[in-house]
């Protein structure tokens, strides 16, 4: 009995750690204010439920710095599981707001059709499209088409380091390939590996299925070639699914490629990654260095 306790152990803390993540993202109603009613700096002007496809989930907010002129944009994607989250959730928001808009940065916020209806390879679309839409508005915002970062957290850095590996995808979309990406805490790098082993989170056999050819097709580490973009991977030491050994993995091959790839650890929770970035902190600022690196 004693040599199953580590096993039962994990199995415990992912339990706890994916209903934290439910708790945290379907709270937005009942903690406080939505990022839409708290206050951002002065001067901001929000352009709200921009639409990118027919889907109600299709829609993006664009919260522009005073007097924006020739802006880089940076574009959100929430997390929640691939299957609940949303672009207004009152832990995305605001200390991202409070520290770039100032700087005179763009902050594009979006929501994409989830689980069970949109499998993740249509999510990552989802992005693509969201992106090829804004560029084709950005200069009536202010905004730099040229100059854009995909940023996503948990799921949505998932999606975000799915494109950024395989930037064909964004072509696809008729868009142009933003200068990188920031994954805030993905566990899901190397999928094809995950879904091999004997055990894994069920919630990823909701989410990635049983066919092989569809775990590779969003699977950021087999998508990487010498084509892939800059990417910075964030990832919280604290994390049961081991998100920053994943993340070295990923830099290792992204190298061999010669590819740049930046692992950054924290020793933040997986929600407080997210939270946290924008609030005065080295890890703010490193992450900030790596989109001044991108010439944005």
């Amino acid at each position: 009995m004693k040599r199953h306790r580590p096993i039962i152990a994990i199995a415990l803390l992912f339990l706890a750690s994916t209903s934290a993540l439910a708790t945290d993202a379907r709270s937005t109603a009942a903690s406080g204010q939505a990022a839409s009613e708290q206050a951002l700096p002065a001067g901001t002007r929000v352009i709200r439920d921009v639409a990118y496809g027919p889907d109600p989930r299709q829609r993006f907010d664009v919260y522009l710095p005073a007097a924006a002129r020739r802006a880089p944009a940076i574009l959100l994607v929430h997390g929640g599981s691939w299957t609940y989250g949303d672009k207004d959730h009152p832990g995305l928001i605001p200390n991202k707001a409070d520290y770039w808009l100032p700087k005179g940065y763009a902050l594009i916020s979006m929501n994409y059709r989830l689980l069970p209806d949109t499998p993740p390879l249509e999510q990552a679309r989802d992005v693509a499209r969201a992106l090829a839409a804004a560029q084709r508005q950005a200069a009536a915002w202010g905004v730099d088409r040229d100059r854009f970062a995909l940023m996503g957290h948990s799921a949505g850095a998932h999606l975000v380091a799915v494109l950024a590996a395989s930037p064909g995808l964004v072509r696809e979309a008729e868009a142009a390939p933003p200068r990188g990406a920031v994954m805030l805490d993905s566990a899901a790098y190397d999928v094809e590996r995950l879904m091999k082993q004997k055990r894994h989170p069920r919630l990823y056999d909701r989410v990635f299925g049983a066919d092989p050819a569809a775990w590779s097709a969003v699977s950021p580490y087999g998508l990487l070639s010498r084509k892939s973009l800059p990417m910075l991977a964030v990832c919280s030491t604290r994390h049961v699914m081991a998100s920053c050994a994943q993340a070295r993995s990923f830099e290792r091959k992204a190298s061999a490629l010669g590819v740049r790839v930046e692992v950054l650890p924290q020793e933040l929770s997986h929600m407080h990654i997210n939270r946290e970035l924008g609030a005065p902190s080295q890890y703010t600022e490193k992450v900030a260095a790596f989109l001044r690196s991108l010439g944005i």
